[in-house]
């Protein structure tokens, strides 16, 4: 018996396998976020702190000013949520420029 090419019409419609991929996929999780906080100390001039916030934190210079007095009041006041990576970048950009300033200004990053 020879068998010859077969051809599309020449299947019978009870071999069709039609199915559904049913794989779930994996779902990446979204890496952690760090905040980046300021910290008040008595010796750091507030318009130092203003200029901090509006050349590292690309705030204007009223947000600045308003973040400024949090942290004046408060002690301490979040100024960013980043990924691991970018609030480490900025926390040393920070305390590099303070410390070149003389300034014992505090930047600091925790897991949110």
């Amino acid at each position: 018996m020879a068998l010859g090419p077969v051809y599309m019409s020449d299947r019978n419609d009870d071999d069709t396998d039609i199915g559904v991929a049913t794989k779930t996929r994996a779902r990446t999780k979204r890496p952690p976020l760090y905040k980046v906080m300021l910290l008040n100390d008595d010796f750091t001039p507030m318009e130092f702190v203003v200029h901090i916030l509006e050349r590292f934190f690309g705030m204007t210079h009223a947000e600045a000013f308003e973040i400024m007095l949090i942290v004046h009041k408060k002690g301490l006041a979040i100024v960013g949520v980043y990924s691991h990576e970018i609030a480490e970048t900025k926390v040393t950009q920070v305390m590099e420029f303070a410390r070149r300033h003389q300034h014992p200004l505090q930047c600091t990053m925790e897991k949110e």
